[in-house]
């Protein structure tokens, strides 16, 4: 039986996407098992016919594509192909694992200028490494939408707490939530850094079969993925990928020092992470100077962390200690916060436009002479630059946050951690679960 449909933020745009009259052709773009399929399943119900074509399993669909790529044409063999009809707004077409046709990559820029009137989606699990071959494949025809894995909203409302998490959205800084329901937000974050935000794992969690039975679809998930590397560039070994991505792992929380991978040269460390980030597995965090806008006007790539598409994911490659995690009034863990670190940055991405192709992630640091300093974020926020430190439990001092506020005159800076909502000395409080509300 199928897992049961988890909302997700995204159907929204879509729903607004099929009400268009200026529609475009929509292409999900995201990491393997983030929901993208399940997504457009979902907005096939608000039509009267639906026609998925999924290109690893149809191989003899390939044939459809070959030759002149007519719209129209294309889109009647595949009614005869699917015993289905084809009507303008009433058929929903969806291309799932898209990138393995590189032909019908090429023929959604023909839907959108041939047939606008019929809706066309289309997806794929290692997508960007076929759009790298076709870079201008439909340049102001075709509309990304970007997909993640489940945010912490989201887990919230899947766990049946949209009330509550209603309460936190009307919470800030000089309205703190009340400390009851404070408490249980904590105890569903904690859960969720460790089941983190795959659906295939929230979808068994929300079915009660507790956080140690998710471990095993997080095993099997981690598999699937490193199933995947072989994939990524048939000339780049699968052991030098994987190489990298554990490094990635165990380096979380510092910055990246590439001489730290055995056996791998710079280049080919290199190498791995671009196909890493490529695959949507593995984010970067750039250091930025942090002297004006746009943050990424003055980076430095010479200075990187990074941090996993998701913490469920990482605490499983880590071997965190769970029952810490759970039972533990700090997060800090023998991976001295990077956790926090890596769901705080996962929020930022997630509470972005799912429109928004580059999403970056910043971080500052000076280094002088008995004055060294590091904030874990410095995020834009219309015309100001503010800085965030992640704090993984309920204390800590905040010496480079105040020294960066000082050096930038900043208006206020931003300390996340398992406190309440508060605000003082300049500082703004955000309890970790919260994070991602700092953009709205």
């Amino acid at each position: 039986m199928a897992n049961a449909y988890l909302e997700r933020q995204i159907d929204k745009e879509l729903l607004l996407w099929k009400e268009s009259k200026e529609r475009k052709v929509l292409l999900l773009r995201g990491a393997r098992q983030v929901g993208k399929s399940r997504s457009v399943a979902k907005l096939a119900e608000s039509f009267e016919h639906f026609i998925e074509v999924n290109f690893e399993k149809n191989r003899n669909i390939h044939a459809l594509f070959e030759g002149d790529l007519n719209a129209k044409e294309i889109a009647e063999n595949l009614s005869v192909q699917f015993k289905k009809p084809v009507i303008p707004n009433k058929t929903l077409i969806f291309f799932d694992e898209i990138q393995s046709s590189p032909s019908a990559i090429s023929s959604l820029r023909f839907f959108s200028e041939d047939y606008p009137e019929l809706h066309v989606v289309a997806a794929g699990s290692l997508l960007e490494f076929a759009l790298e071959e076709l870079p201008s494949f439909g340049v102001g025809r075709v509309r990304s939408i970007f997909m993640y894995p489940l945010s912490f909203a989201e887990f919230m409302n899947a766990c049946g707490e949209k009330l509550l998490w209603e309460k936190v959205c009307e919470s800030a800084p000089e309205k703190p939530l009340l400390e009851p329901f404070h408490e249980k937000c904590i105890n569903y974050l904690k859960k969720f850094l460790i089941i983190g935000g795959m659906p295939a794992v929230v979808a068994k969690y929300i079915e009660n079969v507790g956080v140690l039975e998710c471990q095993k679809i997080l095993n099997d998930l981690i598999i699937s993925l490193k199933a995947d590397f072989f994939k990524y560039k048939k000339r780049v070994p699968n052991l030098q990928i994987q190489a990298a991505f554990e490094a990635v792992v165990h380096q979380s929380g510092g910055r990246f020092n590439y001489s730290g991978v055995d056996q791998l040269s710079y280049r080919q460390v290199k190498e791995s992470l671009e196909l890493l980030q490529k695959a949507g597995l593995v984010i970067p965090i750039v250091h930025s100077s942090a002297n004006g806008i746009p943050l990424g006007g003055d980076v430095n790539f010479k200075k990187q962390k990074y941090i996993l598409l998701d913490t469920g994911i990482f605490q499983r490659l880590l071997g965190l200690e769970l029952s810490d995690v759970l039972f533990g009034n700090e997060i800090s863990l023998v991976n001295k916060g990077a956790i926090a670190e890596q769901f705080a940055g996962l929020e930022f991405l997630k509470s972005a436009s799912c429109y928004d192709e580059q999403v970056s992630l910043y971080f500052w640091s000076r280094e002088k002479p008995k004055s060294n300093a590091e904030v874990d974020y410095v995020v834009q926020r219309g015309e100001k630059i503010i800085p965030v430190e992640v704090k993984s439990g309920s204390s800590g001092k905040m010496q480079s946050l105040n020294l960066f506020m000082a050096e930038k005159n900043s208006e206020y800076g931003i300390r996340t951690s398992l406190e309440n909502f508060s605000f003082y000395n300049g500082i703004k409080v955000y309890p970790l679960y919260a994070i991602g509300r700092i953009f709205f």
